[in-house]
């Protein structure tokens, strides 16, 4: 499918949704329309299979059935629906019944039929705990099917969600229904709610050309960026993932060069926004046993996996991405300072958690691995606690990178970032500094990077290159010299050179100009007392 006509998908059924919702704010309606979106798919990957599976046997239905095919099946083969579902779970992974098909859901609605709510709820519970072997406990627990938002009544309700999944039925029948198609247009749909939540966006959302930079620099080779991408990562971890774009976007891009990834991991607190990763991970073609996503408080550390204080068993990841909410005020204890994370750079300061997240992330980081994470500028320069880890991590030559990006790139703040790049692995003596403050498409609300702006970005640390009033490589001794501070225009001005004057120059031009307006005022005099007029 074309990138075209994935825009137009995307677009379409954002004009449903936004047609749809009434009075409903963005951030509720959107946990409808993903999950029906989510369902749409799971049933048409699974009818698909079975219909493979079964073969010849895969009943035919006549136009005037309003049952689905599987249906049927099923209730003329009971004594092999057993078997049948053991050999689903092995092929997809999960099952679904089929009265909780989409296609027998859209039929529900089509007929208006009073049974519709209460299906949808039955198949939803089914999904969460029985459709696949790796539980999905509370998938849709933010969907509440009788919320008065959808109507007063319980048959107002069903009328309501009747009508929403007839026009999304309608909207995407023309459609390719792959993997990759429905999982673009979920993360359009993402962004386009994002835009329309503002600050809340924050929670969920990296904005896509920023998960390009990110994803892009962590899949490279970390000692030799140069040499192009790894070809295997093992594991992938997003600390702080929201809706799991950006952990989609580095295996999309390890694969799409030919390579393989193992497993990835994410970790959200937000009950809903890890809800959405979930669904966004199933949406792309991934298979339950591929990814795991765990909700819970990345500060606090509450991962079993994580939590390993066996060095011996520690488990590391080879690229790691994170996009953290910014300066979160956070309340470390005592016992934090012997935490294995912080232990050998002390706490991040109560008033912003950027360098906890930072240390969290990095104490997991391969000795081969790419750690990329999006921060506030603050980290670069602020004193106390959050210098004394600063200067530790450029003393032990862990910071490879610092990017500036422009400013009002997010929904949910209008300051500029910063990209920090870190390894344990880190040949150079030095530190790259990349300012692209400047270089941007400015937007009504957000301002945006294009291909050209990304691409420059990517390949200035790929490479390595200085560019006057972009790039420079600093030297330690240079940032040891300004007391470890990284604010990037001490390294990097944007700022031209003011022309150099040569003020002897200068004079002997004015006096050069001066000797004329003499000159010729007294040529003009002459001829005005040859007229006998009176001289100016």
């Amino acid at each position: 499918m074309t990138d075209t006509n994935q825009k137009q998908l995307g677009n379409t059924l954002w004009k449903i949704a936004d047609n749809l919702r009434g009075s409903m704010n963005a951030d509720d309606f959107r946990d409808y329309m993903l999950s029906f979106l989510f369902l749409r798919y799971l049933s048409h990957n699974y009818e698909a299979s079975a219909q493979k599976e079964l073969g010849t046997d895969y009943p035919v239905l006549s136009d005037s059935d309003g049952r689905t095919a599987l249906g049927l099946w099923y209730s003329s083969n009971e004594i092999d629906v057993p078997e049948f579902e053991k050999q689903m779970r092995r092929k997809v992974h999960y099952v679904i019944k089929p009265e909780h098909l989409w296609s027998n859901i859209t039929e529900l609605a089509r007929r208006q039929d009073s049974d519709l709510l209460i299906t949808l709820e039955e198949g939803f519970r089914y999904i969460e705990n029985e459709s696949f072997d790796n539980s999905f406990q509370g998938l849709f627990s933010e969907i509440n099917l009788n919320s008065e938002k959808l109507g007063r009544t319980s048959v107002d309700r069903n009328k309501k969600l009747c009508t929403i999944i007839q026009k999304i039925s309608e909207g995407i029948a023309d459609f390719s229904t792959d993997s990759d198609t429905l999982g673009d247009a979920y993360e359009y749909l993402i962004g386009q709610f994002a835009a329309g939540s503002g600050k809340k966006a924050g929670e969920f959302y990296t904005p896509q050309q920023i998960s390009t930079i990110l994803s892009e620099i962590v899949t490279l080779d970390s000692q030799d960026p140069s040499a192009g991408k790894k070809g295997k990562l093992d594991n992938v971890l997003d600390f702080a993932c929201g809706s799991g774009s950006l952990l989609l976007n580095v295996r999309k891009r390890t694969k799409d060069s030919g390579g393989t990834v193992g497993k990835i991991y994410g970790q959200e607190n937000n009950i809903t926004t890890y809800n959405l990763a979930r669904m966004n991970m199933l949406l792309h073609g991934m298979k339950d046993t591929e990814f795991e996503i765990y909700h819970g408080d990345t500060l606090k550390n509450q991962w079993d996996i994580l939590n390993e204080m066996n060095p011996a068993k520690k488990t590391e990841f080879d690229a790691i991405v994170a996009n953290p909410p910014f300066s979160l005020r956070w309340e470390p204890n005592e016992a934090m300072g012997e935490d294995f994370r912080f232990k050998s750079y002390g706490l991040a300061p109560k008033s912003a958690a950027d360098f906890a997240f930072l240390l969290h992330g990095f104490h997991f980081l391969s000795a081969e691995g790419t750690m990329a994470i999006i921060l506030p500028h603050g980290v670069l320069f602020r004193g106390g606690a959050e210098e004394r880890i600063r200067t530790k991590l450029l003393k032990d030559n862990h910071i490879d990178t610092v990017i500036g990006l422009p400013a009002n790139l997010f929904y949910s703040t209008g300051i500029p970032v910063c990209i920090l790049v870190l390894k344990k692995c880190k040949k150079e003596d030095n530190v790259l500094f990349i300012n692209a403050s400047e270089h941007f498409e400015k937007g009504k609300r957000q301002n945006t990077l294009n291909e050209a702006n990304i691409a420059n970005i990517i390949d200035t640390y790929k490479y390595r290159q200085e560019a006057e009033r972009y790039s420079r490589k600093v030297s330690m001794e240079e940032i040891a010299n300004n007391g470890y501070n990284l604010n990037i225009s001490r390294y990097v001005s944007t700022t031209e050179e003011e022309e150099q004057i040569d003020l002897a120059e200068v004079n002997q031009r004015l006096t050069s100009i001066n000797e004329r307006i003499q000159g010729k005022t007294a040529e003009h005099n002459a001829f005005l007392r040859e007229l006998g007029l009176k001289e100016i």
